[in-house]
């Protein structure tokens, strides 16, 4: 993962508390994303990020903060172990005649959100197959990626968000 300059993937994700999966996909490169789940969007140029709710036609514009994010940012997803976690290897699984390796991560900030995050790596090819994030209030979402690219040739501007691509959008600008 260290040697792309960018990335995309798609991915289906569950709420296992309320068994609703959704899909949703993300484009990353460098410290810029724009990741579509939920309904939103939400664009990253790396300097100001917008939330587009499509049922609202609303887009919310702020200045970027990385610590805004939370735990979980899709530009750091494939670099999580490296800073602010203990990470501990699980166990082997078999599916689907494919190995994988299960590695729990715990973050070391108390005040996390997070209580855990457990990654399924294809032991062959050393692909992430998974992750669940387990929040401190008990919620437990599984992000499955279904489609993983990498090197994807992407401009810079389609990770800032455009007005004129939205017809009718109402923008709040809280910069």
């Amino acid at each position: 993962y260290k040697t792309m300059t960018s990335f995309k993937v798609a991915f289906t994700y569950t709420n296992e508390g309320a068994k609703e999966t959704l899909k949703g996909d993300a484009t990353v490169k460098g410290t810029k994303f724009r990741l579509k789940m939920a309904g939103q969007e939400i664009f990253n140029d790396g300097k100001v990020m917008t939330t587009y709710i499509k049922e609202s036609n609303e887009a919310t514009i702020n200045n970027y903060d990385p610590k805004e994010v939370g735990d979980i940012d899709p530009t750091k997803v494939y670099t999580i172990y490296k800073k602010g976690y203990k990470y501990v290897f699980m166990e082997e699984v078999t599916e689907s005649g494919r190995v994988y390796e299960v590695v729990e991560l715990s973050p070391e900030k108390k005040e996390s959100k997070v209580s855990k995050v457990q990654i399924k790596v294809d032991k062959k090819d050393k692909s992430v197959k998974s992750w669940k994030v387990i929040q401190r209030n008990g919620q437990r979402l599984v992000f499955k990626v279904d489609k993983f690219t990498p090197n994807v040739k992407v401009e810079d501007k389609f990770f800032a968000f455009d007005a004129t691509q939205y017809k009718g959008v109402e923008v709040i600008d809280l910069r």
